[in-house]
């Protein structure tokens, strides 16, 4: 049985208002989203795919996280909003994986499957792999990472 590492991402900083479906990054979300894939470049990460909420601040980011790295995110609903669980969720997509969503439900989804107390914050990513926590990069990590690339 292969192991896939995944990678949770909480969706970049997002413009207040409603309806909460439809709100896009800020440009400083968007400078996020871009440090992130930068970062991941950077650590020489190969992603196989990745799955996102179908809600706008969560599809921007990960299409902005993406590009860098060759890839282009599909939608999951499962992501939309609620627990879900990883494993299962990115069955057969490869050995590695990204997923971007939401909170609460990437830090109930990491203490799920690692037993890890964290709270993502936004732009935030974490990596599982093996059912423990592999990586955990704050904002400001991922852009001293994209920096170096």
């Amino acid at each position: 049985m292969v192991s896939t590492v995944i990678w949770l991402l909480r969706h970049a900083e997002a413009e207040k208002g409603s309806p909460d479906a439809e709100r896009p990054l800020t440009d400083e979300g968007e400078r996020q989203a871009r440090a992130v894939g930068a970062a991941l470049a950077a650590l020489g990460v190969r992603l196989d795919a990745c799955l996102t909420s179908p809600r706008v601040r969560a599809r921007e980011t990960a299409r902005l996280a993406c590009e860098p790295l060759g890839l282009t995110p599909e939608e999951e609903p499962a992501l939309r909003g609620g627990p879900f669980a990883p494993v299962e969720l990115v069955q057969g997509r490869g050995e590695s994986v990204l997923v971007v969503g939401h909170e609460p439900d990437i830090s109930m989804a990491l203490h799920n499957e690692t037993g890890a107390q964290v709270r993502m914050p936004k732009a935030g990513i974490a990596a599982i792999d093996r059912g423990e926590l592999h990586r955990l990069l704050r904002p400001e990590d991922l852009r001293a990472l994209a920096r170096l690339r």
